[in-house]
């Protein structure tokens, strides 16, 4: 099959044959539909994260089941799907407690043991999976708890989205931060997260919604899908603005850039009570510091993994919200693209005035 492919980082991604194999009793085939071009991928290209090489990126796709292993009884050939990176092995105690995006042992249970055929190779070569998905490529074969099974009627491209960015940003709000009606809320980064987390403080019902952003075509978007004030830094101190807005501090603030300086301004935003989270994925070694006397009047910073999703029930929550008008995700869908457009859509992410690239195969 053919497959975008990063063979040394920091590097580019090249257009490749790969091998694929047939499923185990516990996999699937995935033929891959649509696949979005995600920040966190590029981290992985720049070696801000490190990852084993030779690896097939991509995690934010949907697409049709095509065939299934001797003891997958949840799909079928002919489903629709969307993957997720928050695989669950559904028995260790972050699971059983509801929490399958900390599963802890994904990494160990979900993939094939070293004396089993890979799943993706190059000529004899090991290529290592990533996220446990690997979706910049015509199929996918993928752990069964590393999907869902969603509506036919859901156009594929869209759902897409939804299987990082916008479960990402809607979970934040919804389950890591539990946004209160008629709440204030800030969110800092206009990208795919950011923009999903501000539809979602609209749905929670925020009063006052207050976008963050250093480019304008970005805050007008945000405006179209929720935030009720906007503030571009290069206007003065972001923190200032906000606290003014929202007559001293908001409620809730959102991370969405992955920047030191970012998740400090989020901290600093909050007022007395308030709770910070950091959606964004920011360099490994970086520290982040915040005043403790602040910590007194019961501020919190707190990170949020893929928005704490419960994927399986979630995402075709969020599809219901989509087809129902609740969601826009049409708009967050800046151009579409091949497979082999990859490199020229991430050099068009790192600029940061596209929202979302997706690739459809």
């Amino acid at each position: 099959m053919k497959a975008a492919v990063l063979n040394s980082a920091p590097g580019q991604l090249h257009i490749e044959n790969v091998d694929i194999g047939e499923p185990g009793p516990r996999e699937v085939l995935v033929k891959t539909a649509a696949a979005g071009l995600c920040h966190s991928d590029l981290h992985f290209m720049e070696a801000t994260y490190p990852h084993p090489l030779p690896t097939l990126l991509g995690h934010e796709s949907a697409g049709v089941v095509e065939a299934v292993g001797s003891m997958v009884s949840y799909v079928k050939p002919g489903d629709h799907v969307i993957t997720c990176l928050s695989a669950f092995c559904g028995y260790c105690e972050q699971c059983l407690s509801g929490h399958m995006s900390l599963c802890e042992n994904k990494h160990t249970h979900l993939v094939r043991g070293a004396e089993e055929s890979p799943r993706l190779s190059r000529n004899g070569e090991v290529i290592h999976q990533f996220m446990h998905l690997s979706s910049f490529a015509e199929h996918m074969l993928i752990h069964e708890h590393a999907l869902v099974k969603i509506r036919e009627d859901m156009p594929l491209d869209k759902a897409a989205l939804i299987g990082c960015a916008v479960t990402t940003g809607l979970g934040a709000v919804f389950r890591t931060a539990k946004v209160e009606p008629g709440s204030t809320v800030a969110v800092i980064g206009c990208g795919g997260i950011g923009l999903s987390a501000i539809q979602g403080a609209r749905i929670a019902g925020a009063n006052k919604i207050i976008a963050v952003d250093m480019v304008g075509a970005k805050l007008e978007l945000a405006q179209e899908l929720g935030a009720t004030h906007i503030v571009n830094p290069s206007d003065g101190d972001p923190v200032k603005q906000v606290k003014e807005i929202s007559e001293g501090g908001v409620h809730y603030s959102f991370e969405a850039v992955g920047l030191k300086v970012t998740a400090e301004q989020s901290f600093k935003m909050l007022r007395s009570g308030g709770q910070a989270t950091v959606i964004g994925l920011i360099p490994v070694g970086t520290m982040i510091e915040i005043h403790g006397a602040d910590l007194i009047m019961e501020r919190t910073l707190t990170g949020s993994n893929m928005g704490s999703n419960q994927f399986r029930t979630d995402m075709p929550r969020i599809v219901d919200m989509y087809l129902d008008g609740r969601l826009n995700l049409d708009a967050m869908v800046a151009k579409t693209i091949t497979l082999e457009e990859i490199n020229e859509g991430f050099e068009e992410l790192k600029t940061g005035t596209e929202t979302r690239s997706v690739i459809i195969f």
